[in-house]
């Protein structure tokens, strides 16, 4: 979608700004998947090489469940209570959002205060990529997937769900909609407690697929804005950090930011380039988080069929 609307080409946002080259651009992709593989953890934590450090942060979590529980329960705290630290730290930094929102949005309007319209014109052909991409990947790829893996009916699951799709969409949070979400797959879908207890937990944390959809046409878009072209092997970075970026997004309004962020990082583009979605950040949250709640429980139902279970639907 963003490679057919192409939002921000030709865009005239403010965004002056000469980029060297991409960390990405003059690498095979071999090289790149070499390159994800750290030397050193603590150099590439302090130049922020955010695709080593999602890699051994998947392999540091994997062999802290080998290990005897002695050894796993201290590690397991200590990082529960980091977590839950800069999950406060970062809510707090939050409520500031509006006020730098305002400032960036009134310093691009003051700039093109004589034509706005190509300004309004371009924001709003990236929300239409953006939106336009969730409802084609939960419209279509979705309900494929339940109907012919799944063996089920994805029209009737739908009705299941439309209180906690509606609670996702206004709340822009898969935590908070999480309880209505198990409720609704076990006794409306029919899917047993033993697997909504473990898949749409797991699934609230790490199966964020609205989330990294979005944070694709995001990065491409400013990408876009900046003029620069990305090659599909740049743009399968932009992919592929994306997906393990989305693994850790917490599950609560606005975490898609802190997300972009580390993409943007990941394959050398400018963090100002957040300003420009800031605006309408929050109008497609909450259709992103409806995206991942919906995605969630039509995993619970594959997992549910796979084990043999009869549903409702």
């Amino acid at each position: 979608m963003v490679n057919l609307l192409k939002p921000g080409k030709g865009a005239d946002l403010g965004l002056s700004g000469v980029i060297e080259g991409l960390d990405v651009g003059a690498e095979t992709f071999g090289q790149t998947l070499i390159n994800i593989i750290p030397v050193n953890i603590i150099e590439a934590m302090a130049t922020g090489d955010m695709l080593s450090i999602i890699f051994f942060a998947i392999l540091f979590g994997f062999f802290t469940t080998r290990v005897k529980a002695s050894y796993r329960k201290p590690i397991e705290k200590t990082f529960n209570a980091i977590f839950e630290v800069m999950m406060q730290l970062t809510m707090f930094v939050i409520k500031f959002t509006p006020l730098g929102i305002f400032g960036i949005v009134s310093g691009i309007v003051s700039e093109h205060s004589d034509n706005l319209l190509p300004v309004f014109n371009s924001m709003g052909v990236y929300m239409l990529a953006v939106i336009g991409a969730l409802l084609i990947h939960s419209v279509i790829t979705l309900p494929l997937i339940v109907r012919f893996i799944g063996r089920a009916n994805p029209v009737k699951h739908f009705r299941c769900m439309s209180v906690p799709l509606l609670t996702a969409f206004s709340t822009s949070s898969s935590n908070a909609t999480l309880p209505l979400t198990l409720k609704a797959v076990e006794h409306n879908s029919g899917v047993s407690n033993e697997t909504t207890g473990f898949v749409l937990p797991l699934g609230a944390t790490i199966n964020m697929d609205g989330t990294a959809l979005y944070e694709c046409v995001a990065a491409l878009f400013i990408a876009q804005a900046y003029g620069i072209e990305l090659s599909l092997l740049q743009q399968g970075i932009v992919v592929l950090t994306a997906l393990l970026a989305s693994i850790g997004a917490a599950g609560i309004p606005m975490a898609g930011l802190v997300i972009i962020t580390i993409i943007l990082t990941a394959v050398g583009l400018p963090l100002e380039g957040v300003g420009l979605i800031l605006a309408v950040d929050r109008i497609l949250d909450m259709f992103r988080t409806t995206v991942n709640v919906w995605s969630d429980s039509c995993g619970a139902v594959i997992i549910a069929r796979s084990e043999g279970e009869t549903l409702n639907v």
